[in-house]
């Protein structure tokens, strides 16, 4: 992705949803959910790199050279994703700023 769209800035793959669980935004799919998941033909655990059924709640985070977040958004409803437009302004402002 960083080829492909030119980002010069580290982007976060979170395989097994380890770095997740560290910020506390993991939660693992009940059965029934993981039924679903199969009929519909989507492996969480495949796609995790693991055995784990679990996904993050669906989080951006911008953390600047010291390693300190300066802006995160995260809602518990996957319907609900951060604007691309408020994360290219605060990377912005993160620029003017070094």
């Amino acid at each position: 992705m960083k080829e492909k769209h030119g980002i010069d800035f580290e982007i976060l793959r979170d395989l097994g949803n380890e770095v997740a669980d560290r910020f506390g935004i993991r939660y693992e799919l009940p059965e029934y959910l993981q039924e679903v998941y199969l009929a519909f033909g989507t492996d969480l655990p495949r796609v995790n790199g693991g055995s784990s059924w679990s996904l993050p709640v669906p989080a951006r985070y911008v953390i600047d050279g010291d390693g300190i977040v300066v802006s995160a958004e995260l809602d518990a409803d996957y319907r609900y994703r951060p604007e691309p437009s408020k994360t290219l302004r605060d990377l912005e402002q993160l620029n003017q700023e070094d």
